[in-house]
Order: C-alpha cells, then structure tokens, then sequence
C-alpha cells in the first residue's frame, strides 16, 4: 500500500467515526424529542380534560342563570300565569255552556 493509500484509508475512517458519533448524537436529540413528545401529549390531555369540565361548568351556569329569577321577574311571571289561568278559565267555560 502507497502512502497516499493509507491516507484515503485513514481519511476515509475519520469520516465514518464521525458519522457514526453523528449518529449516535441524533439518535440522543431523537430520544428527547421523543420523551418530550411524550410529556406534551400529556400536557395536552390534561388541558383538554380541563377544557371539557369548564365548558360544562359554563353550560351549567348559562342553564342556571336562565333558570334563575330576580323577585321583579318572578311578580312578572306571576301575573302573566295569572291572566293565562283566567283565560283559560273563560274558554272552558264558554266550552260548558
């Protein structure tokens, strides 16, 4: 083997050490993405599972408030049931006669 030989062979595992120390760098960097991946899917789960329980909390609040009634709406509610009933007490008695 001539001189100029052993240097291409010598360059030639040079380059392959280094790649193969890239390699394993990358398969390193890989692995914590991974394990990163993985914790930000859980993160993401819990969030989403927050989300779900806010979202009906506020559904709940929205049914509540609609339900709710302050005293001036319930006299209000009160008198229009009222005038309802005596409506319907005229017609069924318009329906005896």
């Amino acid at each position: 083997m001539t001189e100029e030989q052993r240097k291409i062979i010598r360059n030639f595992e040079v380059r392959v050490h280094q790649i193969l120390l890239l390699c394993d760098k990358l398969k390193e960097e890989n692995a914590n993405l991974q394990s990163q991946l993985i914790a930000q899917k859980g993160i993401n789960e819990s969030l989403n599972k927050r989300n779900s329980q806010l979202q009906l909390k506020y559904d709940n609040l929205k049914i509540a408030r609609m339900i709710s009634v302050n005293p001036d709406d319930f006299k209000a509610t009160k008198v229009r049931l009222s005038k309802l009933v005596r409506e319907v007490d005229k017609c069924i008695a318009l329906l005896n006669e």
